[in-house]
């Protein structure tokens, strides 16, 4: 919960969280990856790690906008603490 905190502290707009809402359309953690993958700017997820969301059908997606409502950053992984690790090391200048 801390890091959570840390990261709503650090922005100044929205931050959005969502974990495994591709079950709510029953819908495969593949399928979820091939949507997010025809965005406009798709998010970038290294294939160990897509392997594993995969695999566990999990997919977390952290979207936060720490200066303004248009810059924004999209994390997607199968580990909560470990997207917020990611998330917060993107705002360590900050």
């Amino acid at each position: 919960m801390d890091k959570l905190k840390q990261l709503l502290d650090k922005c100044k707009c929205s931050v959005d969280l969502n974990v495994n809402q591709h079950r709510d359309y029953y819908m495969t953690a593949t399928e979820r990856l091939k949507e997010l993958d025809s965005q406009e700017c798709p998010p970038e997820i290294d294939p160990w790690v897509r392997d594993k969301m995969i695999e566990l059908n999990t997919v977390i997606e952290l979207h936060f906008y720490p200066d303004t409502p248009i810059g924004s950053y999209h994390i997607c992984h199968y580990d909560l603490d470990l997207a917020l690790d990611m998330a917060l090391e993107c705002l360590v200048d900050k």
